[in-house]
């Protein structure tokens, strides 16, 4: 049995084309999604050197990096429902708010060298930027089935300018320091509300509401068809549970813990490693630079792949990637060996994040895609907490190889999940459960 995608298909041989208001909302997206990207870019880069700092130990070198993943791990289903009930805007208005309250208060941490508002600065930040992780299902509601991983890639592509704006953030923080009299890891905290002020009044332009849109797709694809109503129904059910139960959105699920939870337990160290060695921070920032091109530079080649030759294949093809890369981080000491595994782990996650994503969309109604985003978050930021604050300990205790090898078992559950997922068209899922009734 076919389950169908839960917005329909264009008719037999139509190419929908992309209405400008949904190419200005992408815009909008792809703009904010670069701006909070530059926030984002300080927890790896930053956290673990503050957390060295502030208590004068390694052994909570993951803390910064776990500490954000409880946060998104609480928020990310609460923050969906509020999405569905209320729209795309007003979620991702309200979590940017918060996140500009978290920076502060983290700057303020290094300033009193106290590690207790360290922790309360990254959960409010945390907070904020689970909001963040929001923009991809903004993207994803404008966009049909046929081309929905392709606007997903275009959105995600936005973080490339976040990438580079993150090491010129510390860059300035570092010359600016000395005449603010501020200390070098505080500074860089306290300018990055200048680019999350910027991202709510960009999202507060976007009209109408994505929500809005993958409501009514027809309305702005002339030639799309809705999708049978009873089909929707049966693969729309709401609810944690409900979710899990739908094979695809499981796969989904695993394969985005798996690759969360190795990227940050990766990046959790690597800064800490390469500053071992001597390399200094602008050195560090852009070994997170090139992580982050890998995350993001090619999900539009990623999404149009999706979208040609389906979820599954991309799914599979970014276990496998974030495999070699975890294995090759802590293989050798010099720098580019180390930065090339991260970005091999930053190009698995990309792969994983465009695909999973692109799933959940398919198969869940516009109204309840905020939960079933926010469910693939908890898990995803689950493996965000558990794995760096486990690599911490294994790194101390034994050596830097021990979470290469973690990080590929980890990957090896969604890949035996994959087995069982049936795509026969991209967007388009049999019901396994029907399939082991037949057998």
């Amino acid at each position: 049995m076919l389950t169908e995608d839960t917005d329909g298909q264009a008719t037999s041989g139509t190419v929908l084309e992309i209405p400008w208001i949904v190419k200005r909302n992408t815009i909008l997206l792809a703009l904010s999604q670069a701006l909070v990207g530059t926030g984002t870019h300080m927890v790896p880069a930053l956290g673990p050197l503050l957390s060295v700092e502030l208590i004068g130990s390694a052994a909570l070198a993951g803390a910064a990096v776990s500490i954000v993943g409880v946060s998104r791990f609480i928020v990310a289903y609460p923050l969906g429902k509020i999405m569905d009930v209320y729209g795309r805007r007003a979620g991702l208005m309200l979590g940017l708010a918060v996140a500009i309250v978290g920076t502060v208060v983290t700057g303020t941490s290094v300033i009193s060298h106290s590690f207790p508002i360290f922790v309360i600065g990254m959960l409010i930040f945390g907070l904020g930027m689970g909001a963040a992780q929001q923009i991809r299902l903004a993207a994803a509601d404008m966009y049909p089935p046929s081309r929905r991983a392709e606007g997903l890639g275009f959105v995600l592509t936005g973080s490339l300018i976040g990438a580079f704006g993150g090491p010129v953030i510390i860059s300035v923080a570092q010359s600016l320091s000395p005449g603010l009299g501020l200390p070098p890891l505080a500074t860089p905290w306290l300018l990055v509300p200048a680019m999350i002020v910027p991202t709510i009044v960009l999202v507060s332009r976007m009209r109408p509401d994505p929500k809005e849109i993958a409501t009514h797709l027809d309305r702005y694809y002339p030639g799309h068809k809705a999708a049978d109503s009873a089909a929707s129904m049966k693969q729309g059910r709401a609810g944690i549970g409900a979710f899990i139960k739908h094979y695809p959105k499981r796969v989904a699920f695993v394969a985005s813990f798996g690759a969360q939870g190795t990227m940050t337990m990766v990046m959790a160290m690597t800064s800490l490693a390469l500053a071992g060695q001597g390399h200094p921070l602008p050195a560090i920032s852009l070994s997170v630079t090139i992580h982050v091109l890998g995350m993001f530079a090619f999900s539009l080649p990623l999404g149009k792949l999706s979208d040609a030759v389906g979820r599954r294949s991309v799914l599979a093809a970014g276990a496998v990637i974030t495999i070699l890369g975890a294995l090759l981080v802590p293989a050798s000491p010099d720098y580019w060996v180390i930065t090339l595994g991260t970005f091999l782990v930053g190009l698995g996650w990309s792969c994983i994040n465009v695909a999973s994503t692109a799933v959940i969309a398919d198969t869940t109604r516009p109204h309840e895609r905020g939960r079933a985003i926010g469910v693939n978050d908890v898990f995803s930021s689950a493996s965000g907490i558990v794995l760096p604050m486990v690599a911490g300990p294994l790194v101390d205790n034994f050596s830097l190889n021990s979470i290469g090898i973690l990080g590929a078992l980890v990957m090896i559950a969604p890949l035996l999940l994959l087995i069982r997922l049936r795509e026969p068209a991209p967007g388009k899922y049999e019901d396994v459960s029907v399939l082991q009734q037949k057998l």
